[in-house]
């Protein structure tokens, strides 16, 4: 109690402003503890809506029927289709045979050249 009758009056009025500005700010962070709980939580006893069996099978019909409709346009259209009698072309065994070969005489040079 002394050490308050020591202070000048500007210290004491400096003391009151800052004890006032700390109450103000812990009740400002009351309010905000207070305000965060209960947004956070869901509100009792709101169901949640829920389709019917009937309105899930409508929706898969209709997205099958655009699929079906997207796959017919695809096979019509004549980018996709493949020319009938053209096969697609193949080498004959010996050409195999000749590139095989061929791959091998080089491999050998570049082996013979590099023991060099």
């Amino acid at each position: 109690m002394k050490e308050v009758l020591n202070l000048s009056v500007a210290k004491l009025k400096r003391i009151i402003e800052l004890k006032t500005q700390i109450e103000r700010l812990q009740s400002q962070l009351a309010s905000f503890a207070s305000d965060s709980t209960p947004t956070a939580a869901k509100a009792p006893g709101k169901k949640q809506h829920t389709m019917s069996a009937a309105g899930r099978r409508k929706i898969s019909l209709a997205a099958k029927a655009r699929w079906a409709k997207v796959r017919a346009a695809k096979a019509k259209s004549p980018t996709t289709a493949k020319a009938p009698g053209k096969k697609k072309r193949t080498m004959s065994a010996a050409a195999r045979k000749k590139i095989s070969q061929a791959a091998t005489a080089r491999w050998a040079k570049v082996r013979a050249a590099k023991a060099k």
